[in-house]
């Protein structure tokens, strides 16, 4: 059994690393590379991996946590700054496609229950696809752009009561029963969904607070995984969807300052098991219909991207939409999407829809998704400068603006706080994160977007927007750790700009040795202001007082240099600093000879 496992797990961890990059570079995206990799190894091609049944059912955990994710992005606050567009263009477009595939399913002779689950499943669209090409493009923030992220996000949150009613569109035990069991089961659904809110609502904060208390991150990650799993199985025990419960608890997060962590921590799950879920997808297409039956599918593959392109570009238009925005939103919103062989594949095992059935649309559904990349390619580069050759990408009047963070800063103590309050009154947007659980909780009280997290964590700075801000502020105590926020940063974002504190000269070599040069000295600023104030109480003039500690900072600065270079040898260190000290006095007395003599010339 042991050996087995291994095999099998070797199987998908070669076809994975062997086919994804592959399909990476020819531009046809992960979800592609898994399908296809599921494909060569599946009983269509190579055979070599059996069972795919039960392997998709395990994968379907994937789903599960992908949607608890989606959960975590779904912030009440930007959920109302992109009302209109997500439910007022995402809804038309979806309403438009989903009733055009629908009734042309029932036309084929598809039952009503069956044709809106197979018009809504085709309706969808490939979030990862979608948002590739735009990235790749530099168009994500193109008004095409951000309209087609306003759609992908309400597909999300539409599949989510769709994949919770197929086993009442199928007739399941509640629909057969009479309306006594159907009563039952809705009390207990409703029941289940109302305990999973109010427990949530005051338990899984508590729980993270404990978790995080402890410093282990095993223990953060098992309270994550905990809760996802917990909230999954609570909605299947009551007869509903185990998506729909991860992605409640996702919600009731999104607003938590251990968001970032939670999403750190569980983003390896999630990636691996919806890997291993397009896998078994793959694994279970039927293949061979592509060429038993090439006309057909090619044909169904021809109609799906001809409707919704079609119907996209309507939707558009009927919203407002330039033309160039409405053929740049079909022909990028085409293709069937991810979802599309969720709800197929539970729709075939609800018995609404015929496996043979289901495995024709999900071969459709991947042909259309593998053509997407080639058709935005020539629209891109044939159709839309032939069509419109004097508009511009992003014109300056659609420019969005920049609400992504700016800044992050590690480390929310005093000095942090300096740095966050002044970027709030100018109102830049910024993240925090901090390590000390009770310190976030005490520094949430009073308004401030504060998370719990380790800036030394890669995939947590990830989360936080590493790769789109543009400087990251180093305020943690630890030598230790900013300088391994530094070197791991300078690797993973290197065009981050780094401003670090250093608690003491020792530390602000360690940082210079690291390439760090925006440095700030825990106590140098204080007391040269310290000195300043001094120096102006002994009747010296205040521009007098200012100008020297100004000499005394550029020299400090460049004694911090010479004392670097010399750090491994006592002796010279020694002599060092008392030649910087006879430099300094020096220094003064040039400085004041100056002075005498402009002040006599002007007497003069």
């Amino acid at each position: 059994m042991a050996i087995d496992l291994l095999y099998n797990s070797l199987i998908f961890l070669a076809a994975a690393v062997l086919i994804v990059p592959l399909a990476k570079r020819l531009g046809l995206g992960e979800v592609l590379g898994y399908l296809l990799a599921g494909v060569a190894i599946g009983p269509s091609v190579l055979g070599l991996i059996p069972d795919a049944e039960a392997v998709l059912q395990f994968a379907e955990v994937g789903i599960v946590f992908l949607l608890f994710v989606i959960g975590l992005e779904l912030k009440p606050s930007r959920l109302k700054l992109m009302r209109r567009p997500v439910f007022g263009f995402g809804g038309l477009q979806m309403a438009i496609t989903s009733a055009v595939l629908a009734a042309l399913a029932m036309l084929l002779g598809l039952s009503l229950p069956a044709a809106l689950v197979v018009g809504f499943s085709l309706g969808l669209c490939s979030t990862p696809l979608v948002l590739q090409l735009l990235s790749e493009q530099g168009e994500l923030t193109t008004r095409h752009g951000r309209l087609s992220f306003a759609l992908l996000l309400f597909q999300d949150m539409a599949a989510i009561p769709v994949l919770a009613i197929i086993p009442m569109l199928a007739g399941g035990p509640g629909a057969t029963g009479g309306w006594e069991n159907m009563l039952k089961d809705t009390l207990i659904g409703v029941g289940a969904f109302a305990a999973l809110i109010i427990g949530g609502r005051y338990l899984l904060r508590p729980m993270f607070r404990f978790a995080a208390s402890t410093r282990s991150r095993q223990v953060f990650a098992g309270t994550s995984l905990l809760v996802v799993i917990g909230a999954a199985l609570l909605m299947e025990l009551a007869g509903l969807s185990m998506a729909l419960g991860a992605f409640i608890a996702g919600v009731l997060l999104a607003d938590s300052e251990y968001r970032h962590s939670i999403e750190a921590d569980i983003e390896p799950f999630r990636g691996l098991l919806l890997g291993l879920f397009f896998m078994a997808v793959g694994m279970t297409a039927q293949i061979g219909l592509l060429a038993e039956q090439p006309a057909l599918v090619l044909g169904l593959t021809a109609a799906l991207l001809a409707l919704k392109w079609l119907s996209v570009a309507s939707a558009s238009r009927v919203y407002g939409t330039s033309w160039r925005d409405a053929l740049n939103l079909g022909v990028l919103l085409s293709q069937g999407g991810e979802f599309a062989f969720v709800l197929l594949t539970a729709a075939g095992a609800a018995t609404l829809l015929a496996p043979d059935l289901v495995s024709l649309l999900v071969l459709v559904v991947s042909l259309s998704m593998a053509a997407t990349p080639i058709l935005f390619q020539l629209h891109t580069r044939l159709i839309r400068p032939l069509l419109m050759p004097n508009t511009e990408k992003n014109p300056d009047y659609d420019r969005p603006s920049d609400t992504s963070p700016k800044v992050i800063i590690a480390g929310f103590g005093r000095f942090g706080q300096i740095v966050g309050r002044t970027l709030q009154g100018m109102k830049i947007p910024y993240t925090i994160l901090d390590i000390n659980a009770k310190h976030v909780e005490f520094v949430r009280r009073y308004g401030n977007e504060i998370y719990f997290g380790d800036a030394s964590r890669l995939d947590l700075l990830e989360a936080a927007g590493a790769d789109k801000a543009k400087i990251l502020v180093i305020a943690i105590t630890d030598p230790d750790t900013s300088l391994q926020i530094v070197e791991r940063v300078q690797r993973r974002f290197p065009k981050l700009r780094l401003f670090a504190r250093a608690r003491n000269r020792q530390h602000a070599q360690r940082l210079m040795r690291a390439g760090v040069n925006d440095i700030i000295r825990d106590l140098l600023p204080a007391s040269l202001e310290l000195t300043r104030e001094v120096l102006v109480s002994l009747d010296i003039p205040r521009d007098r007082a200012q100008h020297t500690v100004d000499i005394f900072r550029h020299h400090d600065e460049m004694t911090l240099k010479r004392q670097m270079e010399v750090s491994s040898d006592e002796t010279k260190q020694i002599r060092t600093i008392q030649q910087t000290a006879k430099e300094l006095e020096e220094l003064f007395e040039a400085d004041e000879q100056v002075v005498t003599e402009t002040s006599l010339m002007q007497e003069r």
